[in-house]
């Protein structure tokens, strides 16, 4: 009984050695990686939602000049509809008003044709007014009477534009976290708890954000093509700024549910360790048959002796 006592100590000592761990839990490793790359993915795209439209002016031929939430055209301001509108344009131009103006979550850009001439200083909680803007930029006593439904709008577009750049810093400074402390997952499932938690507030709050500036933006584009027959105003949404923060999104949410699966899915170390599950089941495939092998080797090494034991009492 004391053999057979030890024999099931060492086996179960040698299923704690830190090579069979591991292997028992390489599954858990690979969904924790998994989810530390998915975080990292949103970042990087949140990154490029953060940077973009931010001094395009000093980079035209970057991706910085090309990303933005929305774009205005105001080259051609007055409807054809309206006598002499060209010589109008020509003079609204002269005046001080730009081609276009495109918005990005710091700051505005201005230019003429398809280049960037200037952009505003990047300033925390902004939004875009474009009656401030026009009235600072024409020249003293010149002004532009815009449409009272895009005036309205201009409300809806001062208090998201505030919680969008809140929800958009919010979930960039919870997406680091989660990819530095996603690995940990796999040395306890206690540990998923927190980690499921602090990768569900950084999907909530990118995923948000980016339903706010979606709303926020196609409702503005609405707006003022609404109001088409009293201005000509073209609009154009952001294909890449639209791209890279749904992608943050839809990145988030995959980390989130699988670090979500990691609460009850796949052992873990701890789990391995003390033997409440096995994990991976090649880890063991090794071991089981060196076992049976070293069980059966050693049951014969002790038949020797017997043999030999009576074969010496015959003898005599």
């Amino acid at each position: 009984m004391c053999a057979g006592s030890a024999e099931l100590r060492a086996g179960h000592d040698s299923l704690r050695q830190p090579s069979i761990v591991k292997r028992a839990t390489r599954t858990r490793l690979v969904f924790a990686l998994l989810t530390s790359s998915l975080f990292l993915i949103s970042l990087v795209f949140l990154i490029l939602v953060e940077i973009g439209n931010v001094n395009a002016h000093q980079r035209r031929h970057s991706v910085q000049s090309s990303v933005y939430f929305i774009k205005l055209d105001l080259s051609h301001i007055i409807p054809r509809s309206v006598p002499n509108s060209i010589l109008i344009n020509s003079i609204a131009r002269t005046l001080g008003l730009h081609d276009f103006y495109q918005v990005g979550l710091w700051n505005f850009c201005e230019g003429y044709g398809n280049t960037v001439d200037a952009c505003s200083k990047p300033r925390t909680m902004y939004w875009f007014n474009p009656v401030e803007i026009l009235l600072s930029e024409l020249l003293a006593g010149a002004t532009i009477a815009l449409p009272s439904n895009i005036i309205d709008a201009l409300a809806l577009v001062r208090k998201a534009s505030r919680w969008m750049f809140a929800l958009f810093l919010t979930g960039a400074c919870l997406t680091v976290p989660s990819i530095l402390l996603a690995p940990l997952s796999i040395y306890t499932r206690w540990a998923s708890l927190p980690l499921t938690v602090l990768a569900f507030l950084a999907a909530l709050t990118i995923t948000v954000a980016a339903i706010v500036a979606s709303a926020m933006f196609v409702i503005f584009k609405e707006a003022i093509h609404s109001a088409a027959d009293t201005v000509n105003i073209g609009v154009e949404l952001g294909a890449k700024m639209f791209a890279f923060m749904w992608i943050a999104s839809g990145a988030a949410i995959l980390g989130w549910l699988i670090q979500f699966g990691g609460c009850c899915c796949c052992a873990s170390r701890r789990d391995v360790k003390t033997g409440r599950r096995k994990g991976s089941k090649k880890a063991y495939a090794g071991r089981a048959t060196g076992a049976v092998d070293g069980g059966a080797g050693a049951g014969h090494e002790r038949e020797k002796p017997k043999i030999r034991k009576r074969w010496m009492s015959n003898r005599e």
